[in-house]
C-alpha cells in the first residue's frame, strides 16, 4: 500500500498514511478504512517510520492520516512524527480525529506548539443533516449545531454520492462547512466492503451541478476516488 505522497495543487503538503491500533468507533456504516490497523505497536512503528522517512519538508506542511484518529497511533510513532517535524522544518501539521476524541485535541495542540508547529484537526462530519448522519451513517456525533461541531476542529470531511442526497443538500453541506471550518474535503463514495453503495445518479448530480463551483476554490478539496491524495492505493 502506498503510504507517502505529495499534494501539489490546493494547500500543497506532504501526506503519510500511517497505521495505528484501529478506529475505536468502527460504527460508521459506510467505512472499512478501520481494517488498516494492527495491535502490534512495534510492527506499526516500523511501517510508520518507513513512511515518515520519506518526508522532505518541501512545503513545511505535513498531513498525517491513519484510518482513524491521531490518538490511535502508538506513543513511539507520535514521537517519530515530532522528530520528523523538527528535522524537516514542518510548521503546519494536519491530523484526523473522531468526535469522540475531541477532548484530547487541546493537549495535542499544546504539545506541538512547543515545537513551533501549528496543528490542524480534521473531523469526518460527512453531512450536517443530523438525521441522515446518525440514522443512516452512524457517525456518532450527537449534536446538531455546526458551530458546536466545529468548536474543537479546523477542517471537515463531507461524504457525497449516497442515495437520498440532492443538489441542494450537497450544496448546503459545503456552504455550511465553509462557514464554520477553515477547509472542506469532499469525498465521493466509492465501492467498498460495506453494505453502503455509491449512487451513480447522485454522483452525476454532484459532478454536473456542484463540483464546477468549487474546483478552483482553494479551501475545498474534492476526491472523486479515495486514493486521489496519492495514498492508500497499491504499490506499482
Amino acid at each position: 500500500m502506498v503510504r507517502y505522497s505529495v499534494i501539489t495543487d490546493k494547500n500543497p503538503r506532504e501526506i503519510v498514511l500511517l497505521r495505528g491500533f484501529g478506529c475505536a468507533w468502527k460504527k460508521c456504516t459506510f467505512c472499512d478504512y478501520h481494517l488498516d490497523c494492527s495491535p502490534d505497536a512495534a510492527a506499526n512503528l516500523a511501517l510508520n517510520r518507513t513512511a515518515l522517512a520519506q518526508v522532505t519538508g518541501q512545503y513545511g506542511r505535513l498531513e498525517v492520516i491513519n484510518s482513524g484518529s491521531f490518538c490511535e497511533l502508538d506513543a513511539d510513532t507520535m514521537a517519530e512524527v515530532e522528530r520528523v517535524c523538527q528535522a524537516q522544518g514542518i510548521h503546519d501539521l494536519h491530523f484526523e480525529c473522531h468526535w469522540m476524541h475531541r477532548r484530547e485535541i487541546p493537549a495535542l495542540r499544546v504539545r506541538f506548539a512547543g515545537l513551533g508547529v501549528r496543528v490542524h484537526i480534521k473531523i469526518g462530519v460527512e453531512t450536517f443533516d443530523r438525521t441522515y448522519r446518525e440514522g443512516v451513517l452512524h457517525k456518532g456525533i450527537g449534536v446538531s449545531d455546526p458551530a458546536e461541531i466545529a468548536a474543537d476542529f479546523d477542517e471537515c470531511c463531507l461524504l457525497f454520492g449516497l442515495s437520498g442526497q440532492t443538489a441542494d443538500s450537497m450544496r448546503r453541506d459545503i456552504q455550511t462547512g465553509l462557514a464554520h471550518f477553515d477547509r472542506v474535503c469532499v469525498n465521493i463514495m466509492v465501492e467498498n466492503t460495506t453494505p453502503v453503495k455509491p449512487d451513480p445518479a447522485v454522483i452525476q448530480i454532484f459532478c454536473r451541478e456542484i463540483a464546477p463551483a468549487y474546483l478552483d476554490d482553494p479551501r475545498v478539496d474534492i476526491l472523486m476516488e479515495n486514493t486521489d491524495f496519492g495514498v492508500g492505493g497499491a504499490e506499482q
